[in-house]
């Protein structure tokens, strides 16, 4: 049974207020209408497209700034940060992050993703990958969005920082890694 259209606005704000970071495409599957009556829908309850949601997100949740390099050098949008103990970012793959004639993201925008995180999660002026070990569990297609969540686990022997990150769409992994972070204040 169709749903009015003021019943359907209000789950939609709902959700999107549940679910900050959902598509317009993803509402549209799940409220069985076409993009377009999502974007209406959108315009009419002034909820801001995704882009603008997550940066709205990032600015009310960031209580520390990233110091180890620039915000516009990570890659992906980090939507959760707390200097020395945890990040979040989002990366939504693209047709340029892809190979052209398999539609599978290059592994090297993934690493970067989270490479760049665990370089922005440390609370240092320079941080940087001493060593990584990585493993890549699926592969990536245009149009998936990845999630990478870093998480600060204590210090090797060496003094170096030692930085989790897991990647996942839908909640499924994609991508895990172990950083050991060189920071300027180790000795």
């Amino acid at each position: 049974m169709k749903k009015t259209k003021t019943e359907r606005q209000r789950l939609l704000k709902e959700t999107i207020e549940y679910t900050p970071f959902i598509t317009d495409e993803e509402l549209a599957k799940i409220f069985e209408v076409s993009i377009q009556t999502i974007r209406l829908d959108r315009m009419e309850l002034q909820i801001p497209e995704l882009r603008e949601r997550i940066k709205s997100v990032a600015k009310l949740q960031w209580n520390e700034q990233v110091r180890a390099l620039a915000v516009e050098d990570i890659i992906g949008e980090v939507v959760d940060l707390e200097l020395d103990n945890r990040a979040i970012s989002i990366f939504d793959v693209q047709k340029e992050h892809v190979f052209s004639q398999k539609n599978i993201a290059r592994g090297h925008h993934l690493f970067a993703q989270a490479n760049s995180l665990a370089v922005a999660v440390i609370n240092d002026e320079l941080a940087l990958t001493a060593t990584a070990n990585i493993s890549f569990t699926r592969q990536v297609k245009e149009g998936e969005r990845v999630i990478a969540k870093a998480s600060v686990e204590g210090k090797t022997d060496k003094g170096l920082t030692i930085v989790k990150v897991d990647s996942f769409v839908h909640e499924e992994p994609v991508f895990s890694g172990e950083f050991h972070m060189f920071r300027s204040t180790d000795d």
